[in-house]
């Protein structure tokens, strides 16, 4: 039989490893929540890696403009972004002097980043190659869309921004508005016929993008139907002649002029809808899109632009 002595020591090693499990359980439960030292901070995992960072950062340099905007829907300011691809439809943020630009969106002034002394980085695939350097500058976050996950990654994004800003209940209150639209343009399309073909029009030559490509939410995320299945799933497309776009005869065509987005000059439509291109249904039938650069090629990701590609596909296939 066991002595008294005995029993003691059982007892109390029992509420020993009764206190340890309760005090492991605690941890783990704030491992889940991904915050790590104080409720101030917020750990997040990204493409790029793993990042910590205070919540409610108040100096922030947003390399992506999608973030940008996303930010901006959310009642959140940027100390510093590249000013001269703001676009247009921001224009509140592109006359906005507090501003500081921090180069381009393919080529970050560091000095000029450095200099504001940040507490977060925002980029994206652009600046990727870059991520780095810029993290030994400030914690820095990846909030890129993936081509081949577009609208979950882009709701994540914006989840993501809600959280680390505290304004989580206004960034899912947008996204429902956009979900809402989401589902009219997938129950609009997914029962049309007519395949669509979407095209980069750059000095008298075209790229194509299919699905799962930089400008594959046409189809895969409102499902209008391919016109091709394309193999290049490049940032640059594949290159695409006259002969063969009037060949398979696309029922829409959604074109982009790269020209206007980068340097501001619009191609001479006459020489984007040459001979072959007059010859397809989409020119007989007046279905050539003119989609806006800014938002297309410069932007998207963000709360507004998603929103403004929504609205520009409803209004131009009814």
């Amino acid at each position: 039989m066991m002595n008294t002595k005995s029993k003691l020591l059982t007892r109390y090693t029992g509420m020993l490893l009764s206190f340890l499990f309760l005090l492991n359980a605690c941890q783990s439960g704030n491992k889940s929540n991904r915050i790590e030292g104080s409720q101030d901070t917020i750990q997040v995992n990204h493409k790029l890696g793993q990042t910590t960072l205070q919540l409610n950062p108040d100096r922030v340099v947003a390399m992506d403009i999608g973030a940008l905007e996303t930010m901006h829907e959310l009642g959140v300011k940027a100390v510093g972004t590249p000013r001269k691809f703001i676009p247009a439809y921001l224009s509140t943020l592109k006359d906005n002097p507090d501003i500081t630009d921090v180069g381009s969106v393919v080529e970050p002034d560091f000095e000029a980043i450095a200099a504001l002394n940040p507490n977060l980085i925002l980029i994206s695939t652009r600046q990727e190659r870059f991520y780095d350097e810029l993290k030994d500058i400030a914690p820095t976050v990846f909030v890129g869309t993936d081509n081949k996950n577009y609208f979950e990654s882009f709701e994540n994004n914006v989840k993501l921004i809600g959280r680390i800003f505290q304004k989580e209940d206004l960034a899912l209150e947008k996204l429902k508005t956009i979900e809402q639209k989401v589902k009219t343009a997938q129950d609009r399309y997914s029962q049309d016929p007519n395949k669509g073909l979407f095209l980069i029009y750059n000095n008298g030559k075209f790229s194509a993008f299919g699905k799962g490509s930089r400008f594959g939410f046409i189809h895969d995320v409102l499902q209008i139907k391919p016109l091709m299945d394309l193999d290049d799933e490049s940032v640059h497309g594949q290159r695409v002649s006259n002969e063969l776009v009037a060949e398979r005869n696309p029922d829409y065509l959604f074109i982009v002029d790269r020209n206007a987005a980068v340097v501001g000059k619009k191609a001479n439509k006459q020489d984007v809808e040459n001979r072959l291109i007059q010859e397809t249904n989409a020119f007989k039938n007046k279905k050539i899109f003119y989609l806006d650069p800014e938002v297309w090629f410069i932007s998207g990701g963000g709360l507004t632009s998603v929103n403004l590609m929504l609205d520009d596909i409803l209004k131009l296939i009814p």
